[in-house]
């Protein structure tokens, strides 16, 4: 009977232990994650599992995005800033139709003339054209290729690559700051009470206005020198030019016309060039003509 006792008091006092380790396990104190959710934690889950190791840290290049449950997250933006400009010189033997390839081309690659310029070079015996133009980045390797088409020869091309990954984010976070300074002494102004230090904080706040619209504008010249693309385009011909040889009459009376005027000219300034014996022969005249006056006159008298 004691025997049988023992063992019923032995089992009970086992289920209570396992009854007593299972509420342990139940009722562990709740983890309070980043978005104030609040969860149960088992004894056997990672400790660092709500560390985000993907939050930005210092004055990183970002910019904001709303989540799903109102709160605001940062992104880093790393696309690279690239400045590419380029300059091309080629031969062709007809000007008028490569010029026209060149502007159709940039009309559907959505560029712009920057500067047309068109001259002749004397020393060379050559007409030529200079085009500066401005292409969106992403559209200038196919307008090069465009252009080179418009070549029969190609002289030179060269193409510089720069990038400004690192000037724009230095610019962007200085504004950043700014824009956050100007932020803290705004809030001084509301707070301050004194006309002297409202006078002061106005003053700092001209300064810090001025610093902005400096490095807005720089920023604004970089964006737009990444967004658009610079090419120098020159093309020259060396083929004589065409001389009309028909034998129509109106090519007739225009030659005559030509040869009329050209011997008119020689004419005019063969006679210029005699003007010495013109002078002597007009006063050997004059003499004449006098003589010939005073002799009448003595033969009347």
């Amino acid at each position: 009977m004691k025997r049988l006792i023992f063992i019923v008091g032995l089992f009970v006092a086992l289920t209570a232990c396992k009854n007593k380790d299972a509420d342990t396990v139940k009722f562990l104190p709740p983890v309070v994650k980043a978005d104030n959710e609040v969860v149960e934690k088992n004894t056997g889950d990672d400790p660092n599992a709500d560390i985000n190791i993907d939050a930005p840290v210092g004055n990183s290049d970002d910019k904001s995005v709303e989540t799903s449950d109102n709160q605001t997250s940062k992104v880093t933006d790393t696309s690279k800033k690239i400045i590419k400009d380029g300059s091309i010189e080629f031969e062709t033997n007809d000007l008028v139709s490569a010029r026209k390839k060149i502007l159709y081309a940039l009309k559907k690659y959505d560029g712009y003339v920057a500067e047309d310029n068109q001259s002749t070079n004397d020393v060379e015996g050559r007409k030529e054209y200079d085009l500066k133009i401005r292409i969106p980045a992403k559209n200038f390797d196919p307008l090069l290729d465009a252009v080179s088409s418009a070549a029969d020869k190609i002289d030179t091309k060269n193409i510089s690559i720069t990038d400004a990954t690192t000037q724009y984010i230095d610019i962007k976070t200085r504004l950043e700051n700014k824009k956050l300074l100007e932020k803290s002494y705004l809030q001084l102004l509301n707070k301050s009470t004194k006309i002297s230090d409202l006078l002061e904080i106005e003053n700092k706040l001209t300064e810090i206005r001025s610093d902005i619209e400096s490095t807005q504008g720089q920023l604004n010249y970089l964006t737009k020198q990444v967004a658009y693309s610079s090419l120098e385009i020159t093309f020259y011909t060396n083929a004589p030019a065409q001389v009309d040889t028909g034998d129509g009459i109106g090519y007739k009376f225009k030659t005559a016309f030509a040869d009329g005027w050209n011997l008119l000219q020689t004419l005019f300034f063969d006679l210029i060039g005699l003007w010495p014996v013109i002078v002597f022969i007009l006063i050997i005249y004059w003499v004449f003509k006098t003589w010939l006056k005073r002799r009448k006159a003595r033969k009347t008298a």
